[in-house]
């Protein structure tokens, strides 16, 4: 019956929301009610690919019909927080498009309403559901690759030029939420370089390096103007190394059995031994299924069973955070800026 299904109305129907629709209507328990969007065309889209649900340009619409249980919100980051706290407080649940929100206080002020009102809230971090995340989560819980040393990934492509946002609020959310999921606290400072192009308002390019309170290191190179597109990360640790590559087809994640162990010369205190440790390549297999319907899934589970999300707004504001510091760290010529914890 479909007053058994649980409701879920997407708003935004431009890149990323015909995803969200097509995999929150392909959910069992889940049925698509709402979709909106003010652009006509848009709308006409929609109602073409999803005939069943309705169509509206009128928000207020979704937030006052009690068939929707749950608000998808896919537009630019900028209405994020409106759109998000009307819908907690007309008591409805909340899944958020990367990133949760432009300002950290924004992302606490939805975290503390969403608390209060008793709602879920859950942030696209849609990497989270991949399989080759979920198998380096695995080796890292399982400390197969000793104490972690450092995190470095690249993600750069010709891409579209944001006029919103810069490149690092485009494209960092997704390496962040990585790197705080698998590493588990958060980094203490950041500092950033970038580079505009022509005469856009926005950094194109952006090279970012977060400290550790224990040391390690994470650094993140970002760009829209790059020949070549590459979605590459090397995970270090005291015993095994692991490299991930988005773009491969077979072997996404790849586990060296390579290192290297220093001593001291005892004749020296100048003087160091290196000793270098090559073992074999394992390719593991993985799980293949597409993030954003496993993504879906685990978000009609929550809210049914109200259990915390993977990526919650908590993880959501952490990334926020982040991107905050190193926007400050942009503006000030790559000073070290401090990152806020809580």
């Amino acid at each position: 019956m479909l007053s058994d299904l649980f409701g879920i109305g997407v708003v935004g129907y431009g890149y990323w929301g015909p995803n969200l629709a097509r995999n929150f209507a392909a959910q069992p328990g889940g049925r698509l009610v709402a979709i909106c969007d003010r652009d006509p065309k848009r709308l006409a889209q929609a109602a073409l690919a999803h005939p069943s649900a309705e169509t509206t340009p009128d928000y207020e619409a979704l937030l006052r019909n009690p068939e929707i249980h749950a608000i998808a919100i896919a537009t630019p980051v900028s209405h994020h927080f409106a759109l998000a706290k009307a819908a907690l407080l007309a008591g409805k649940d909340v899944f958020v498009e990367k990133p949760f929100t432009q300002t950290s206080a924004q992302g606490q002020e939805l975290v503390t309403l969403a608390e209060r009102k008793g709602r879920i809230i859950a942030v696209d971090h849609t990497f989270l559901y991949t399989g080759a995340v979920r198998k380096i989560k695995e080796l890292v819980d399982a400390h197969a690759l000793g104490d972690l040393l450092y995190f470095d990934s690249v993600r750069i492509n010709l891409g579209l030029f944001q006029q919103d946002v810069d490149v690092v609020y485009d494209l960092a959310p997704h390496d962040l939420s990585i790197l705080m999921h698998l590493v588990g606290n958060a980094p203490v400072c950041v500092r950033a370089m970038g580079a505009r192009y022509g005469n856009n308002p926005q950094d194109c390019l952006a090279y970012l390096h977060l400290e550790y309170a224990n040391g390690f290191v994470a650094h993140f190179h970002f760009s829209w103007l790059a020949p070549v597109k590459i979605r590459k990360t090397v995970i270090a640790g005291t015993d095994k190394m692991v490299v991930y590559d988005d773009l491969e087809q077979s072997e996404k994640v790849k586990i060296y059995d390579k290192g290297i162990t220093i001593k001291s010369d005892a004749d020296s205190v100048a003087k160091v031994k290196v000793d270098y440790r090559t073992g074999d390549m394992l390719a593991p297999k993985l799980e293949h299924r597409e993030a954003l319907a496993a993504e879906a899934a685990h978000f009609l589970q929550c809210v049914r069973d109200r259990e915390t999300p993977l990526a919650d707004g908590r993880a959501g504001l952490a990334v926020v955070r982040i991107i905050e510091a190193a926007e400050k760290s942009l503006r000030e010529g790559g000073s070290r800026a401090q990152i806020a914890q809580g």
